[in-house]
């Protein structure tokens, strides 16, 4: 892997990415190289662990190497689509067969990147899945004179524009998606948070007061010792 592209930072800032890969010197490159383009990127080393994150953590992305321990990387990807989970995948591997790039398109793969790759092409490829990703139709939400659309990233109330940085947008997102039902703190943490962010123990709830402050102040619900809602219309 051979880093000679200049970073550049865009909307990127703040995605979150999980790689999944066993190899430490490989995955401490990868990391290293995506975080100046303002990729949060999590890390796993193996297909087990990686299931399990994919299933009850929310990422933007995924870097999936096939050849991992615990369950092979394919498999993951399988039982990944077989939920439905359509987060855009990027499968690495040094299997260069031509039956090996099909099988892994054919298992729900978005893209395919074979060991060893330059770097650039890497960061290439992942801007390249992240706009297809957010042009897949995705229904605007409404919510109490609320308009969020999560295509355009754009927010309104009552007609007017709201401009909000990424993590409150997420925030918002997460919650009126599902109208009712109590989030805990750890669940919208990890949502906003990669595992290696060093997060204030206050940071969710000042968080929580902004988006009331835009909004108004009975848009979000406390509930004690538990999370956090938004009530049904």
């Amino acid at each position: 892997m051979h880093n000679n592209a200049a970073s550049t930072k865009d909307d990127r800032n703040d995605m979150r990415i999980l790689l999944v890969e066993d190899d430490r010197a490989l995955g401490e490159g990868i990391r290293t190289a995506l975080k100046p383009e303002g990729y949060t990127v999590d890390w796993l080393q193996d297909g087990a662990s990686a299931l399990h994150a994919l299933s009850h953590e929310s990422f933007e992305l995924a870097i999936l190497d096939l050849g991992l321990p615990r369950m092979d990387g394919l498999e993951v990807l399988k039982r990944l689509r077989a939920s439905a989970n359509p987060i855009p995948v990027l499968v690495l591997t040094a299997r260069d067969a031509t039956s090996d790039r099909i099988a892994g398109l054919d298992a729900g793969a978005d893209d395919y990147l074979v060991k060893p790759f330059d770097v650039a092409e890497l960061k290439a490829r992942l801007r390249a899945l992240l706009r297809r990703s957010f042009n897949r139709p995705e229904p605007t939400l409404e919510y109490r004179g609320i308009l969020l659309d999560p295509v355009n990233q754009q927010v309104s109330y009552q007609g007017a524009p709201i401009n909000l940085p990424r993590k409150e947008f997420v925030l918002l997102h997460e919650l009126i998606a599902q109208p009712g039902r109590v989030l805990t703190r750890d669940r919208l943490q990890q949502v906003l948070y990669g595992w290696d962010e060093e997060v204030e123990s206050n940071a969710l709830e000042v968080h929580i007061h902004h988006l009331r402050k835009k909004f108004f102040p009975e848009l979000i619900r406390t509930v004690r010792g538990v999370g956090y809602l938004v009530d049904k219309c």
